[in-house]
């Protein structure tokens, strides 16, 4: 997996799961058609969807830390990342891991920058980000879920979670399955698993401590190509 494929995938499961996105629409979550349509069968899925556009709405930004344990058969042995990140809306992040090496990755309204060591790399990725949240920020988003994943939904004792595998080419070509968990008080991220076609797996556990800060402007600086 190259490192911008890599780098796209992580940033774009973390901006698309982390209660984050916010509608389109100004209609309250409860009486969009997002959840209308649902057959019954599927009620818990609807309550975790009803329980994350009202999250959407609640946290507009957070901080926490991060744990990232990825493995690979190319791997002796799993290897553990342990960072920070902050995120403010759709289209602010930053994530940096502290160990087993200093990596800074800033992503600011369509471009993102990774940093290792003295040298910056530069990309703009703001279409591919778009097209990624537009399946769950507006009013189809659900019926785009159900189109492109099989989605198996469980509730546990403190937790929510959902299994997604693709099933159409567009995602299979990328992506075995996510796996990811909401905390059943506020729906926030607090895991995900994510498969990768390329054989490395990772596994995010995510801490969130500031709930609604004002972040400084500076966290999000990126440089532009």
């Amino acid at each position: 997996m190259s490192p911008r494929i890599a780098l796209l995938g992580v940033l774009l499961a973390l901006l698309i799961f982390s209660g984050l996105l916010r509608g389109q629409s100004d209609e309250p979550p409860k009486d969009s058609r997002q959840t209308k349509d649902i057959p019954a069968k599927d009620s818990l899925l609807a309550r975790i969807w009803d329980g994350v556009q009202q999250a959407q709405q609640k946290y507009t930004s957070y901080c926490g830390t991060i744990t990232e344990t990825r493995t690979s058969s190319l791997m002796v042995k799993p290897m553990v990342l342990r960072g920070k990140f902050c995120a403010e809306g759709t289209t602010r992040f930053s994530l940096e891991y502290s160990e087993p090496s200093k990596v800074r990755i800033r992503y600011n309204d369509g471009y993102l920058n990774l940093t290792t060591g003295d040298k910056t790399q530069v990309m703009e990725v703001g279409g591919s980000v778009r097209r990624a949240q537009s399946y769950f920020s507006r009013e189809n988003s659900i019926g785009n879920l159900k189109k492109n994943f099989t989605i198996t939904a469980r509730e546990e004792s403190a937790d929510f979670e959902m299994s997604l595998v693709p099933r159409t080419d567009a995602f299979r070509r990328r992506l075995n399955f996510l796996v990811v968990k909401l905390d059943k008080r506020n729906f926030l991220l607090r895991s995900l698993e994510v498969s990768g076609k390329s054989g490395v797996d990772s596994v995010f556990a995510i801490d969130p401590n500031s709930l609604n800060p004002k972040i400084p402007a500076e966290t999000f600086e990126v440089y532009e190509p």
